[in-house]
């Protein structure tokens, strides 16, 4: 058994994730926010992020902008080539009465968990990018559900439908980020949001039991970054003192604070574990996975460094407010694949790249996302 992994390890690392075993989903369904965006913030002609739409954005994989977060492909481009899958097409790009036997993306970048109401509720309405939180993207999804189990000549029946579901795999993330990033950017102390967890975990509790209500068996949520290692948080919440930095130059309380939002998630899952004892839910450890590589850099072969961005208009950490990537006064740095940090906030290619091996190979998923057979 140990070899079999062995070999399976070996063949991720030299020719990519494609999966030697047969392929064990069909199709993937994705919730979330720009993590795994494909294209649903550019598509539907928001003003708010412009220049995911143009260069560098996507100069590594893509040669174009694909309404992506990053230079290249993200963790849900890689769980798809694992599967021997198409990249999902972002919800917007679907035309109606279209069939999608592959999945579909629903993500849209600076989504949050809550619904915008709750922002609105606190005076924090207008910091938000947009109002497509994860109940709207649940409502998308059951609107396309209508579509494939009605109007489908393949999945014709509520039977047909299922099954299909149960050949799917749904993740619910990551989401929650956002609704951390707009407090804290708006003066909210650690202490503050704390409170706020239960609210945003049990959005994303709530949302997992609604999909395993609408078929799904087989579903993924991730947990967050560790939002003290990015530079758009290094940046705007430097300290002059060196304790309230860890060893590799993270923020301790803010990566404290995604621990701690981890830690209540994992509850929460365990929770929909018992609940619902037919399905599998893989808690995806983003934070553990992300943290391999700040504390080896150059092993995962980061010699630009893990903390500056690459894309950026200069600081200690390339991010400056005024000059962010894409925008006048911004450079991107010669080889994005030797930085994990892209623009400040969100990740390069070769940093999802890593985490999604953590996945798939089980080192940041629990279970092994490969090893767990499909339901009957």
């Amino acid at each position: 058994m140990k070899n079999k992994f062995f070999i399976l390890v070996i063949l991720f690392q030299t020719v990519g994730l494609a999966l030697s075993t047969p392929q064990k989903y069909e199709s993937i369904f994705n919730f979330g926010d720009s993590l795994s965006d494909t294209g649903n913030l550019l598509l539907s002609g928001a003003l708010v992020f412009p220049v995911i739409g143009q260069l560098p954005y996507g100069e590594t994989f893509f040669q174009h902008a694909t309404g992506r977060c990053s230079d290249g492909r993200l963790i849900i481009d890689f769980i798809a080539e694992a599967f021997s899958l198409p990249y999902l097409e972002p919800y917007l790009a679907v035309k109606q009465g279209q069939s999608s036997p592959h999945g579909v993306n629903f993500a849209f970048s600076g989504a949050t968990a809550l619904d915008a109401e709750f922002f609105f509720q606190r005076n924090m309405g207008s910091i938000l990018w947009t109002n497509n939180s994860l109940n709207v993207q649940l409502g998308w999804f059951r609107k396309l559900k209508s579509d494939l189990c009605s109007d489908n000549e393949l999945l014709c029946s509520v039977v047909a439908c299922d099954d299909f579901f149960k050949k799917s795999l749904f993740l619910v993330g990551e989401i929650g980020g956002n609704d951390y990033n707009y407090a804290f950017f708006l003066g909210g102390s650690i202490k503050q949001l704390q409170s706020m967890v239960p609210s945003v975990v049990g959005a994303i509790a709530n949302a997992t039991s609604a999909l395993i209500e609408e078929g799904a068996v087989e579903l993924m949520v991730p947990g967050n970054f560790p939002i003290g290692c990015s530079a758009v948080y290094l940046t705007l919440f430097e300290s002059p003192k060196k304790d309230d930095y860890d060893r590799h130059g993270c923020l301790k309380a803010f990566n404290g604070f995604a621990k701690y939002h981890n830690n209540q998630l994992k509850q929460a899952l365990d929770t929909l574990r018992q609940k619902y004892p037919h399905v599998r839910i893989f808690y995806a450890d983003y934070y553990g996975a992300a943290m391999r590589y700040v504390h080896a850099p150059l092993h995962h072969g980061f010699y630009g460094g893990t903390l500056k961005a690459c894309c950026g208009g200069g600081g200690p950490y390339n991010f400056n407010i005024s000059a962010r990537c894409g925008h006048p006064g911004s450079e991107a740095c010669k080889d994005p694949s030797v930085y994990s940090n892209w623009d400040g906030i969100h990740l390069t290619e070769a940093a999802y790249r890593h985490i999604a091996l953590a996945l798939i190979n089980g080192s940041s998923s629990h279970p092994p996302l490969i090893s767990s057979p499909l339901s009957d």
